[in-house]
């Protein structure tokens, strides 16, 4: 039985002396073209290097005269350079595959593309496709095949080195002719195809071109490692080529395939190739231009000025660039520039007298950058961003990429200032992984085909594949959209990064011009950011730290706003200026009479009452509902109002019960400052508080228990902010 066994072995591999050679990795030479090392010829070469491909590049530092062969048919100077290198080979055992490599990336091992070669029992197996190019009549010279693709890919073949000779010998052509016609040509004549012995990747188990197959791929995570799966057939390809118009879509894979994101490990290719600023002094800092635009009413305005002061950066080896078309954010931009401007290596402003638009600013910003030797970044800054990471442009030069922005996302809202896909004629699409992204159940640094509203530009980009002035120019798309257009055509990836937290954007809908502080009314729109300007820093902590102070029985003291918020409403309510006259007879009230008369401006007369009822609801009723066990309110304000006390005008007030379930007295200014004397005091009690802190909340009932007075003001001039509330 053994002598048996042996003989059938011995018999077997003389019959399968080939599958032998196929069996060994050394034997496998990938061979592919590349004129210039683009973004996507390094992530070909990361995924080869990955799996340990041997690869030959032909056509280094050589002109492309192919042509457009994506749009057109071309790719000839492929085949010419080819035949050349194969000439010299000469070892017949050779395995040659040859691929495009700027759309391509490796999802497996030389060891499973040379067993599924082996398997297909052919010297030479392309990659075949579900769509005919060039020339569509000769679809009925096809050999038709019991089941999957049926025509040819010429993006991708592999087979022995005499074979593939053979194929190309008779190669004359020029090198804008098409290499997939050329082999079309010979794989539909019978006895070319025989002879060679040419056969197809069918069922994509070797090649998979994305062309007419995107809704058969899908990605596999298994164990550490991405495939991409062709559910169609069931089989896993080892090498993915994003031929013709799908390179959005290689490009999402690649952000996974083979192991650049897993579930296991997170991002294994975010560290790779950054540029390290630890060890440069300051003054050897890379020279970045921020361009700053300002193209529309925007809320705090005066905030991302100060934060761009606190930009841990080097002052000296920035440039700025603010260009502002609305006139109304005219005297912020004066005032950070008369302030702060001698702080920065230059500065050049530019205002809505000159005229320009959004798309003339943003190509001139670029060019500012691009004609400047000394510009090694261009850091492209919308108004409306809102950083909170004062470490942002470190981390993005850190990087190393050639565009690359910082996610960032419109508070409770899944908008962002990245696309994960785009649609059929270039707009929004939502990639399959951009929730996780957006909400960081995935981080990393992932390449997109669309960014916007900050991001950083390296200036040798601008001064090579990008030196195109009109960049952001098009006549049907904003310029945001024409530029990313313009960068995708030119092969240029661009990135989005979320493996920090960096800010936020704004919204600048509803956002009103016509007050004195305009960002007083972003509460509903801007929720996060009206509270980082108007709330009490110290407000979160209240109930960890245990600040609410009781200065007399069931009166709470708590802080609730900032010195900025105190300033802005007793500076909103001296610009309106009708304050009341005092006096018993109010027609702003119901019923018209008020027994206990303050001179005053109440809330709704500068249209903040619904503003200040949303404030009322967010900020006072937790503390209301924690203090008064029991008591849940709704904040029902029949009255809001910031009263005045001056002592030649009002310097006091009576004692007297408040009409409403319980009270707010927030305190607008300083004493000693601001005023001298004031306070309140509670009769019933005989406890009194007679130094308001600025910012600070008194809470109190207001019928029955707490009978109370404004204690007179002997100087300067008083201002609270008072509310009456009922459930």
């Amino acid at each position: 039985m053994s002598c048996l066994i042996t003989v059938l072995q011995i018999l077997y591999l003389a019959q399968s002396s080939s599958s032998l050679i196929l069996c060994l990795p050394e034997k496998l030479l990938v061979v592919t073209i590349a004129t210039k090392d683009t973004d996507g010829f390094r992530r070909f070469l990361r995924s080869a290097k990955h799996f340990n491909y041997t690869v030959k590049i032909l056509g280094r530092g050589q002109k492309w005269n192919g042509g457009d062969y994506m749009s057109a048919p071309g790719g000839g100077q492929k085949v010419r350079l080819l035949k050349a290198a194969l000439e010299k080979m000469k070892n017949v055992d050779q395995i040659i595959l040859f691929i495009d490599s700027y759309d391509v990336v490796f999802a497996s091992s030389p060891k499973e593309l040379l067993k599924k070669f082996q398997q297909a029992k052919h010297r030479v197996v392309f990659s075949s496709e579900t769509l005919i190019w060039p020339d569509r009549h000769l679809e009925d010279k096809h050999p038709h095949v019991r089941e999957g693709n049926r025509f040819l890919g010429s993006g991708g073949f592999i087979g022995y080195l005499p074979n593939i000779k053979e194929m190309v010998a008779n190669w004359t052509g020029e090198d804008n002719e098409s290499d997939q016609l050329f082999f079309t040509k010979i794989y539909i004549d019978p006895a070319k195809r025989k002879s060679i012995n040419i056969t197809l990747d069918s069922k994509c188990r070797l090649f998979q071109n994305l062309h007419g197959a995107l809704d058969e791929v899908v990605l596999k995570f298994e164990n550490g490692r991405v495939r991409a799966r062709n559910v169609l057939y069931d089989t896993l390809p080892v090498i993915i080529h994003g031929n013709g118009p799908t390179k959005l879509q290689i490009n999402y894979l690649g952000n996974y395939i083979p192991s650049a994101w897993t579930f296991e490990t997170g991002c294994t290719v975010c560290l790779d190739d950054l540029y390290s600023l630890t060890a440069l002094k300051e003054s050897e800092y890379p020279l970045v231009m921020i361009g700053i635009f300002i193209q529309q009413p925007t809320p705090f305005v005066t905030v991302f000025f100060e934060r761009l002061l606190k930009l841990q950066y080097p002052k000296n080896r920035l440039k700025l660039f603010i260009y502002n078309q609305e006139a109304h954010h005219g005297p912020q931009v004066s005032s950070f520039q008369q302030n702060h401007g001698s702080l920065y290596q230059d500065i050049k402003v530019m205002g809505p007298e000159e005229e320009m638009d959004a798309t003339a600013s943003r190509n001139l910003g670029f060019d500012l950058c691009r004609n400047d030797k000394d510009c090694d970044y261009f850091f492209s800054l919308n108004i409306e961003v809102v950083l909170k990471n004062e470490n942002t442009l470190k981390i993005l030069i850190e990087q190393n990429l050639p565009i690359v922005a910082p996610m960032i996302t419109r508070a409770g809202r899944l908008w962002s200032n990245f696309w994960g896909a785009l649609s059929g004629d270039g707009y929004y699409a939502r990639s399959e992984d951009y929730v996780d992204i957006v909400q960081g159940q995935r981080v990393g640094v992932w390449n997109v085909p669309y960014v916007s509203s900050v991001y950083l530009v390296k200036a040798s980009l601008l001064r090579s594949e990008l030196k195109d002035y009109e960049l952001f120019n098009s006549p049907i798309l904003d310029p945001d959209m024409a530029y990313c257009h313009n960068v995708r055509n030119k092969g240029i990836f661009m990135y989005v990064t979320n493996m920090h937290t960096f800010g936020r954007i704004l919204s600048t809908e509803n956002y009103q011009t016509t007050h004195l502080h305009n960002d007083l009314w972003q509460i509903f729109e801007n929720p996060v950011d009206w509270q980082d300007r108007y709330i009490h820093a110290n407000y979160t902590h209240i109930m960890k730290d245990n600040l609410i102070e009781t200065p007399c029985p069931d009166v709470y003291w708590f802080p609730i706003f900032s010195d900025v918020a105190c300033n802005h409403i007793v500076e909103e309510m001296e610009h309106y200026g009708k304050w009341s006259g005092g006096a018993n007879v109010d027609t702003r009230i119901q019923g018209g009479y008020e027994n206990v008369p303050t001179i005053d401006i109440h809330m709704n007369q500068i249209n903040f009452e619904k503003e200040w009822q949303k404030f009322l609801l967010e900020y006072i009723a937790p503390i209301t509902e924690k203090m008064y066990p029991g008591y849940y309110t709704k904040c029902s304000t029949p009255l809001n109002f910031v009263v005045r006390y001056k002592p030649d005008e009002q310097p006091l007030l009576v004692p007297h019960h408040d009409a409403s379930t319980f009270t707010i007295n927030i305190a607008l200014n300083s004493k000693d400052i601001d005023y001298q004397g004031g306070g309140c005091r509670f009769l019933r009690y005989d406890c009194s508080i007679q130094a308001p802190r600025k910012g600070w909340a008194l809470m109190h009932p207001g019928r029955l228990t707490h009978y109370h007075e404004g204690l007179p003001t002997t100087a300067g001039v008083r201002y609270i902010a008072v509310s009456f509330v009922d459930p």
